[in-house]
């Protein structure tokens, strides 16, 4: 019987959100680290009229969807609600459609982005662990830079133009019935 190697990279992966304003404008920061090689890839953005959770989010979904194949995750996050969602919450939100119990009629809030995330999942083996933030952890640290500095160029930015509403108009001509004569 030959013994099978894993070929699945293993990867740590540090994440930070931010929101200048809650909600405000926020950033999103993200850095990779491949312990055998020593290479990391740094990544961040930023939406306008968001929450510190949708960036928390928005940053392990970001680092998550950068990585090129199947890997074996190690995520570190100083977001409870994130950690704990991975650990804990998904499995029964999902039991439930999205909602956090079954007798709920409505669905969790950022249920856009934990579906983003669980899709991931589903891709990804993560691990999930909670560490404290502003407390000199490097990677936690200049990941807080990068998301805050993300906040900022996004807040300098003007808001994109909200989309026009729909305008019912009345037709002379149904779309059902044959062409009048």
């Amino acid at each position: 019987m030959s013994s099978i190697v894993s070929t699945i990279p293993s990867v740590q992966l540090f994440t930070d959100g931010a929101c200048i304003g809650n909600p405000g404008p926020g950033g999103w920061a993200f850095i990779l680290k491949h312990p055998v090689t020593g290479r990391s890839k740094e990544g961040s953005g930023g939406e306008h009229d968001t929450t510190n959770n949708r960036m928390e989010i928005s940053a392990v979904i970001s680092g998550l969807a950068a990585l090129k194949s199947p890997s074996q995750v190690e995520l570190f996050s100083d977001s409870q609600y994130v950690v704990n969602a991975i650990n804990e919450w998904m499995a029964k939100w999902k039991r439930f459609g999205w909602k956090k119990s079954k007798n709920r009629k409505d669905q969790i809030i950022n249920v856009d982005l934990w579906r983003r995330l669980d899709n991931l999942l589903q891709v990804h083996t993560v691990t999930a662990r909670w560490v404290k933030g502003h407390i000199g952890h490097v990677e936690n640290e200049r990941c807080d830079v990068l998301a805050v500095a993300a906040a900022d160029q996004i807040a300098k930015m003007p808001k994109p133009p909200k989309p026009a509403a729909a305008v019912a108009t009345e037709n002379s001509g149904s779309l059902f019935n044959a062409p009048e004569p």
